[in-house]
């Protein structure tokens, strides 16, 4: 990544969600316990994700996200949205989980009123998206990119490879696993819920 020092792409995923989250707690009126409570972690662990201090999973995330009204994207969303913007491929906004094996990617410009968003989800060998199956507030269209991934929905496991895609209602709990040796990468695009 081409950075000056200093700038947006010299920090660390968490350096930047951090600030975002905290950002979006206090335009809301939430206080870092009252967060804390509804997204059912402790305050303590939240203070420590809006000062970049942990690396907290994708679900919790996504929980936070769901919480403050938002998508995932908008978590490391960098400012300046505007009617036409370029996500260059070497400095895309992104996140990296080490104990789940995940990467998320933001591919389109991220905050603003946008109705869509795009991420590329790369999963390690027996990485995933979370420890439980997890459900959003938007719809999701998927395409499976690379490699072969197990999406676990309502108690079904589905394979998918390839060039295979998948739409996700909003509210449905579900969970992405690569359960193969190769990394497999997921393109998401989400809409919000109108």
């Amino acid at each position: 990544m081409s950075s000056t020092p200093g700038g947006p792409a010299a920090k660390t995923a968490e350096q930047r969600i951090g600030p975002a989250l905290k950002r979006l707690r206090e335009k809301t009126g939430h206080s870092l316990r009252s967060l804390a409570g509804q997204m059912g972690l402790s305050a303590s662990f939240v203070s420590q994700v809006e000062n970049g201090l942990v690396s907290p999973s994708l679900a919790s995330l996504e929980k936070m996200a769901l919480t403050l009204g938002v998508t995932l994207g908008e978590l490391f969303a960098m400012p300046n949205a505007t009617d036409v913007a370029i996500v260059r491929a070497n400095e895309r906004p992104s996140y990296r989980s080490s104990w789940q094996k995940a990467r998320v990617d933001a591919l389109s410009p991220l905050g603003g009123d946008r109705a869509l968003e795009a991420l590329l989800v790369t999963l390690g060998a027996g990485g995933s998206s979370g420890k439980r199956l997890a459900a959003r507030d938007v719809d999701h269209f998927a395409m499976v990119v690379e490699g072969r991934l197990l999406l676990t929905h309502s108690g079904e496991e589905i394979a998918l490879g390839e060039g295979d895609t998948v739409m996700i209602r909003a509210t449905t709990p579900h969970r992405w696993h690569n359960p193969g040796r190769q990394p497999g990468r997921v393109l998401i695009v989400s809409s919000r819920r109108g």
